[in-house]
């Protein structure tokens, strides 16, 4: 017993010297360089985290020149951190050399793919980005005179963007390294959506719309001139030029194949896409037969779902009446879809903040999705600033308010806005403790986890009471079930476009229109769709495991703030620092 006590008191006795450890001031070094330079080479971002200096600049980050640059700037950074001790860090610093090692690890490997061949598709790229920042309401400021002239200076490298997408866009011809045929009908679509024969109708004529109080009627006529000018004989011929050269040189060499494997060095590149989305090195054959466990589990409790409404029909028919009666598509407008998400989180707030101990400063809005890219977004989180000076935006696609379907309603709420990304993007930004490159970065397994984590705590929240809303949350949960047969089916098992939707269509209450944009996007953003399953099903199984252990002694409102107060751990380190504030519990 004594010797027992001995090495548990020398035990203890390291555990707490590693808290009293001071901060390593050549790895907090290392990472503030390493997130300047993230800046620097990715200025869109940096206005995106609310850092404003570099608001003028634009980088072509799918060339080449680029491209060697950040492999240079990482190689050199990793040999720096790898002669840094590991004994010499304390908790905190830890954490940040393995995500950082981890960070720099993946984009090595990234980059021995030629990614940069697709430089935009239907889903992600500069077109969209360019054009939500040109809106003038999103993330690029409009606020000051300089603010104009900043968005002014970027207008003329964005149409420059455009045209070098086609250069990249031609070396992935040459390569045999294309877009799947029915993707690139879907961009055709969204480019040539901004060709405008009225200029006043762009979505980059908005800022022109919304001048702030300041300015002087001379400052106006000058950007209205300046941008004007700009719009019509820059943005939309480069736009122009794009869906011209995607019609008829690119689609017709577009491959058949649905997923990865119609790509060169297809199975090492879904194995990397599957680490840099899960953070874990499980092979596409577990993740596919979890999914088909999850879709049979859930589909045993929508079951219990049907009967209590005494519904006769089998699921199948569930769906389709759930997808298509008219009660649940109770909406006249757009304003009345937005009310009824904030009429949801009036609804649940006070047990929200009896089950979170700390509380986002960062203001929340709720908008729907813009129309040029309203058709095929799903909903989305934009996060906002602390400071005020930018909401949190949870944007919800809505096409036509009156057939809106309002099941689900509570738990999109749950994952997007509150407790989900929300709080999850907002209290990681708010954490002045932690390095920079750790308050802004994402990783999928964990923000998409949580999320999903989220939509399960709909019950202690009063919601889901309803049983139609619970039949859209487990709606919600196999849909992401099902993200991993068909994401692993379409990238390894050549399962096809139609193949993969007819599955999706058959597992849950889907319209033929949704599902499609779904799979579209699994096509499109390899391995991002099984980020949502993995973490949510990590984070339960740390807590359940907690719960055991500490028995009384736990609190969820203390477990929820450790979990999110680190940010965006990959799961391995979440699980080991969740485990340590069990043992100081």
């Amino acid at each position: 017993m004594k010797k027992y006590f001995l090495l548990l008191s020398l035990a203890t006795l390291g555990y707490f010297q590693s808290l009293a450890q001071a901060p390593n001031a050549a790895l907090n070094q290392l990472a503030d360089i390493f997130y300047e330079n993230q800046l620097q080479m990715n200025p869109l971002s940096a206005t995106q985290n609310g850092d404003n200096r570099f608001n003028d600049q634009l980088s072509f980050d799918f060339t080449d020149d680029y491209r060697a640059k950040q492999k240079a700037y990482s190689q050199k950074t990793l040999a720096s951190l790898k002669n840094i001790p590991l004994k010499d860090l304390n908790d905190n610093d830890r954490l940040s050399y393995e995500i950082l090692k981890n960070t720099l690890e993946l984009n090595l490997e990234g980059l021995s793919f030629p990614e940069n061949y697709i430089p935009l598709n239907q889903i992600q790229g500069f077109h969209l980005t360019f054009a939500q920042y040109g809106s003038g309401s999103v993330v690029q400021p409009f606020k000051t005179v300089k603010d104009y002239a900043n968005w002014e200076k970027r207008m003329h490298l964005g149409a420059a963007c455009l045209d070098s997408s086609i250069v990249y866009f031609k070396k992935g011809l040459k390569a045999n390294y294309v877009l799947p045929k029915a993707l690139v009908l879907k961009l055709i679509g969204q480019l040539e959506s901004f060709d405008k024969s009225d200029i006043t109708q762009s979505t980059f004529y908005g800022p022109l719309k919304n001048f702030p109080v300041s300015f002087s009627q001379a400052e106006k006529e000058q950007f209205i001139a300046s941008y004007s000018s700009i719009i019509e004989k820059e943005i939309i011929p480069a736009y122009r030029r794009l869906a011209v050269f995607i019609k008829n040189e690119y689609l017709p060499k577009a491959r058949a194949t649905s997923g990865a494997q119609g790509l060169p060095d297809a199975a090492r590149y879904y194995q990397y896409k599957i680490r840099q989305m899960t953070t874990t090195n499980m092979s596409a054959k577990e993740i596919h037969a979890i999914g088909l466990k999850e879709v049979k589990r859930i589909q045993e409790e929508m079951e219990k779902t049907k009967k209590s409404v005494g519904f006769s029909g089998d699921l199948k028919a569930f769906f389709h009446f759930i997808e298509n009666d008219p009660q649940f598509m109770p909406f006249k407008t757009e304003a009345e879809v937005i009310e009824g998400y904030y009429a949801i989180y009036r609804r649940m707030e006070n047990k929200v903040k009896g089950m979170f101990g700390v509380i986002p400063k960062t203001r929340f809005e709720v908008r729907a999705t813009e129309a040029f890219r309203a058709a095929s977004a799903a909903a989305q989180y934009n996060p906002g600033l602390a400071d005020g000076s930018r909401p949190g935006i949870f944007y919800v696609p809505i096409l036509n308010a009156t057939k809106f379907n309002n099941t689900g309603m509570e738990s999109l709420f749950l994952h997007e806005a509150i407790p989900g990304h929300h709080y999850q993007v907002s209290l990681q930004r708010e954490n002045t403790s932690i390095p920079a490159f750790r308050r802004f970065g994402f990783n999928a397994a964990y923000g998409e986890g949580w999320g999903l984590y989220a939509e399960s705590l709909g019950k202690d929240l009063g919601l889901y009471t309803d049983p139609y809303q619970y039949m859209g949350a487990l709606g919600h949960e196999i849909h992401r079930a099902i993200r991993l047969v068909v994401d692993t089916g379409l990238h390894s098992q050549n399962m096809s476009r139609e193949e993969a939707i007819e599955y999706m269509m058959a597992n849950e209450p889907i319209s033929l229109q949704k599902a499609t944009a779904e799979i579209e996007r699994y096509m499109t953003y390899t391995g991002q769709a099984l980020s949502y399953k993995i973490g949510e099903l990590k984070i339960k199984e740390i807590r359940a495991r907690l719960e055991k252990k500490l028995g009384q002694k736990f609190n969820l409102s203390q477990f929820h703030d450790e979990i999110l107060k680190d940010g965006r751990l990959p799961l391995d380190l979440l699980s080991e620092k969740m485990d340590r504030w069990a043992n100081k519990q």
